[in-house]
């Protein structure tokens, strides 16, 4: 991977004209991402809202954006998100807002976003699309999350709450006291959400960002 390579993701939210607190209920999960994400240093910048129901960010390293993404879909339930991720040359100069710097990374997001939401681009239902100048990359990345996107579908919103409170909590015990059941429940719950299956997805990813020659 070129040093100088950096990722960014253009991210909206599906169906927000059907969410009349949509800026409200966006703007706090995305400061509260801004602080957490800033603090692991997974971004450089904090999440920018640019056109009602979309937003972005660049990244420290294009290796952090599977968790990035993983961490933004648990976080911004019950909000269902579309993700472009282009990765290419940095701006000379990064500094806020993120929406007003330009590259080949952010015209890769910018058409990698636009693809899901052409009909015929994909031949099934897909949330996140990956671009840069690797073609054998984007290939390997887009089928990897399109079977992932696949298994995200059918998470149930009690799923999801299981998932981000076990997130948070890393112990089953622990996210049962939360939660008011028995750790065996939140582990089946955990099993049956797909939840280890969205972890493997991140962290093998990272692996292939890191690898490959983007």
């Amino acid at each position: 991977m070129a040093e100088n390579t950096v990722a960014v993701l253009i991210a909206d939210v599906v169906k927000s004209g059907l969410r009349s607190e949509l800026r409200s209920l966006l703007g706090r999960g995305l400061a509260a991402a801004s602080r957490e994400h800033i603090k692991r240093k997974w971004i450089r910048l904090p999440y920018a809202v640019t056109a009602g129901d979309e937003f972005q960010t660049i990244s420290v390293s294009p290796a952090s954006i599977p968790e990035v993404i993983l961490d933004l879909r648990i976080r911004l339930q019950p909000l269902q998100l579309r993700m472009g991720i282009g990765f290419g040359p940095g701006p000379a100069r990064i500094q806020p807002p993120v929406n007003r710097l330009g590259g080949a990374a952010f015209v890769f997001a910018r058409e990698a976003l636009e693809g899901i939401k052409r009909k015929g681009e994909y031949k099934f239902k897909v949330l996140t699309s990956f671009r840069s100048k690797n073609a054998v990359f984007d290939s390997t990345a887009n089928l990897i999350y399109g079977l992932h996107d696949t298994l995200l579908l059918r998470i149930t919103d009690k799923q999801w709450e299981t998932i981000k409170t076990f997130r948070a909590r890393r112990r089953l015990d622990a996210a049962a006291r939360t939660l008011d059941v028995d750790a065996s429940t939140v582990w089946r719950t955990l099993r049956r959400g797909h939840f280890w299956q969205l972890e493997q997805t991140s962290a093998d990813m990272r692996l292939l960002i890191q690898a490959s020659h983007l």
